[in-house]
């Protein structure tokens, strides 16, 4: 398996109190791969939601660069592939854009819990692992 994380999964194993840290964790451990996308909205979230200082949004990034093996740009092919997804698919833009990296990167799973659970697109299978983890 070659899996892509979504943003929700660094932003999961990163809270002490959320039931879904444990799930999120053991998928950021065994490693896969994120877009520049999925860093810019982390740090997005931990700033603008979570209230994190920038040193340590800095440093939790700086650990998931280590777990992960590729973070992938986006290029103006990914933007391009994310339009048509979003256009034939129905996806909202950014998810599409997330499902793009994760093609263009050659993964066949994304972990994420924001859209269709065993949905397949393009040889790409979205898994979301917080399904036995939600009260």
């Amino acid at each position: 398996m070659k899996p892509f994380l979504d943003t929700n999964i660094l932003v999961y194993a990163s809270l002490s109190d959320d039931p879904r840290r444990f799930a999120a964790e053991q998928v950021l451990v065994d490693g896969g791969v994120v877009s520049a996308q999925v860093l810019n909205e982390f740090a997005n979230v931990a700033r603008s939601k979570l209230k994190w200082p920038w040193a340590d949004i800095e440093a939790a990034i700086g650990l998931f660069k280590g777990h992960v093996k590729r973070v992938a740009p986006l290029t103006a092919k990914t933007n391009a592939s994310a339009l048509a997804l979003a256009r034939d698919h129905s996806f909202a833009f950014y998810d599409a854009l997330i499902v793009a990296a994760a093609i263009e990167a050659g993964c066949d799973t994304l972990f994420s819990e924001d859209m269709q659970h065993g949905r397949v697109i393009g040889g790409l299978t979205i898994r979301n692992p917080f399904l036995e983890s939600i009260p």
